[in-house]
């Protein structure tokens, strides 16, 4: 983080370890100046509806982070099982961060049938099969969202979906199209760096040397300001 120029992050426990929050949560804990947390449960386990009331009680914890990428989750998108969990959300005032690479449309359903409740996109709404290929389309999907004030897209994983190195020229009119139709105060810059084809310094000046066409309050927003007055961790003084 010093040596990429990154203050704070927003830390996402990796998918390969389940549904743990606890190792994400002791380091908020321990440096809570540095790290808050996006967590996850199984949205099929009757237990965890008991959760989500006292959710943000847990120091550190700021939201939720939910994939539908996995075999065995697509569904609960279609079958009723995720119903019960944007509702309650909705009304506990918990933000949802959103992956659903295979169903990226059903987050705007989700959206507008929920409209108090706080939905953030996860990496622009593309995935690895578009790799190397026209982003266009499913960049598409995404802008139709954008008339919705409760949706708010993550600029996360970018690198991912390129078959060229750094600077990614062809992400840049894709993130530009995202940019005007949301505006920088619901853009987030992110990684992933459980994947990332560049250094974590380059996935920071990728938006703040690269990227011509922000202007500087555009940056400011995107790197930081917006997603802390989205999830309520407020920036130091």
């Amino acid at each position: 983080m010093k040596t990429a120029g990154v203050d704070r992050v927003i830390l996402v426990p990796p998918s390969w370890e389940g549904y743990r929050n606890d190792y994400a949560l002791e380091a908020a804990q321990k440096y809570p100046d540095r790290f808050a947390v996006m967590g996850k449960v199984p949205l099929n386990d009757p237990a965890s509806k008991d959760r989500i009331a006292s959710w943000l009680k847990q120091p550190g914890m700021l939201g939720f982070r939910i994939s539908f990428r996995h075999t065995g989750t697509h569904s609960f998108l279609d079958d009723g099982i995720a119903d019960w969990f944007w509702a309650d959300c909705e009304r506990y005032d918990i933000p949802v961060m959103i992956f659903a690479p295979f169903a990226v449309a059903k987050i705007g359903e989700i959206a507008e049938r929920h409209p108090g409740l706080r939905v953030i996109v996860d990496h622009m709404g593309l995935n690895v099969q578009w790799k190397g290929k026209d982003l266009a389309p499913g960049i598409d999907v995404l802008l139709k969202f954008a008339r919705m004030n409760n949706v708010a897209v993550k600029a996360s994983c970018l690198p991912c979906y390129v078959a060229e190195p750094y600077p990614f020229p062809t992400l840049h009119p894709q993130i530009r199209r995202v940019v005007d139709a949301f505006g920088p105060q619901r853009i987030f810059w992110g990684t992933d760096l459980s994947q990332m084809p560049c250094s974590y310094h380059q996935a920071v000046t990728l938006f703040t040397e690269e990227l011509h066409f922000l202007s500087p309050q555009d940056k400011e927003w995107i790197m930081s300001r917006a997603l802390a007055h989205w999830l309520r961790w407020p920036l130091p003084e």
